[in-house]
């Protein structure tokens, strides 16, 4: 693993941040005030990441994509988790299962996606069906040459802005070790299908105006043609594509931790108590010397799993342990940085509790810290046969 950049990741870097900086910081305020990003405003910032050339970064170039390895991606997304994500989720980073389309898909759901034509949700969770992804009880079955779809999915993320969403289902059952599963099934729903409907979600602490959502399927008529890959075959499908989500939770943790360190530091050397710097009294001193040795050891761990997906090598276990660790240490380091501020850490002249309050929620979604522990000792014990 190379530990520089070159010259071209500086620039993504340089670029991205530039950009969080003078276009997503000013409004940060406005919609932590009123829970909303207006459309004109989120129509703009796609708009200028088009005019940058960096829409879509994450797919690849002959799907009209910018063509970020993941290395480079992830350098990227860091950056973005500077900013509040109700804001940064216009710069626009299709599901890389999208790649998965086929046929007139490609036309109809990737490369609009692609452009920025259209914009796409993700649905798995259901309100009895979280980390038991298949125990969910959402399910689809054939008619002819369509299929019905009854149930519920809830905690979506952005499905308000989507023009369609990414949804996975149950179609049948098998036996397995562990009992009866679902067989699971991925389709591509438009919105203003009859039949379904996307409802506002729950009132959430973390990420205000990055809403979640509610979808309703009752009766909806799906065509053969809108199943995203085989029948049956949806965890091939998400297995393929959906690893490297997780990826990006750790590096949005470790751009959001940087920035909550950049203002304790500051905050430290221009305080002054008892004639000098409260940077200078131990109890400060030692927070922020373990604050960025966190920071810096979950950046490593995220980057380098990054780096071993793109030698085409199985990342499986750094990826989780990057998710569990940078989501952890966001927590511990917005906490501190509160403590290091006061009580002017818990106002909302600074930014400190809102990432306080946005930390809260890593540690749950694209897989629980124990779920991450989970693969992680599965991955250590397996091939010692335990």
């Amino acid at each position: 693993m190379q530990f520089g950049l070159t010259q071209e990741q500086d620039m993504i870097v340089d670029t991205v941040r530039r950009f969080v900086e003078t276009e997503l910081y000013p409004h940060e305020n406005e919609v932590e005030r009123t829970g909303e990003v207006p459309l004109e405003l989120g129509r703009d910032i796609m708009a200028k990441v088009k005019a940058l050339g960096f829409y879509a970064p994450n797919l690849p170039v002959e799907v009209g994509g910018g063509g970020l390895n993941h290395l480079e991606f992830t350098l990227l997304e860091r950056e973005l988790g500077r900013a509040s994500m109700a804001l940064s989720v216009f710069w626009g980073r299709p599901s890389g299962i999208l790649m998965a389309c086929e046929g007139e898909q490609r036309e109809r759901y990737l490369l609009p996606s692609a452009r920025g034509d259209r914009v796409d949700a993700l649905a798995m969770t259901e309100p009895d069906a979280g980390s038991d992804v298949r125990g969910m009880k959402c399910h689809a079955r054939p008619d002819g040459d369509d299929w019905i779809v009854n149930g519920t999915k809830h905690f979506i993320s952005h499905a308000d802005l989507a023009d369609f969403v990414i949804v996975f289902v149950a179609t049948g059952e098998e036996q397995t070790r562990s009992g009866v599963k679902k067989k699971i099934t991925c389709f591509l729903v438009d919105r203003g299908t009859p039949g379904f409907e996307i409802r506002k979600g729950y009132n959430s602490v973390s990420h205000r105006g990055y809403h979640n959502c509610i979808l309703s399927f009752d009766d909806c008529r799906l065509h053969k043609r809108q199943i995203l890959g085989e029948v049956h075959r949806g965890f091939d499908v998400a297995n393929e594509w959906l690893a490297a989500t997780r990826i990006t939770v750790a590096t949005m943790c470790v751009g959001r931790a940087r920035r909550v360190f950049d203002l304790a530091l500051a905050y430290a050397a221009g305080r002054k108590q008892f004639g000098q710097p409260i940077g200078k009294f131990q109890g400060v001193s030692f927070k922020l010397a373990d604050m960025i040795t966190e920071i810096d050891a979950a950046d490593w761990l995220t980057l380098a799993a990054a780096w071993k997906l793109d030698q085409g090598r199985d990342a499986t276990r750094e990826i989780a342990s990057a998710k569990l660790y940078a989501s952890e240490m966001l927590a511990r380091v917005t906490d501190e940085a509160i403590q290091i501020h006061g009580g002017m850490g818990l106002m909302d002249d600074l930014p400190l509790a809102r990432f306080w309050r946005d930390a809260r929620v890593e540690r749950i979604w694209d897989g629980t810290s124990e779920i991450q522990r989970h693969i992680i000792s599965r991955d250590l014990l397996r091939p010692l046969g335990a």
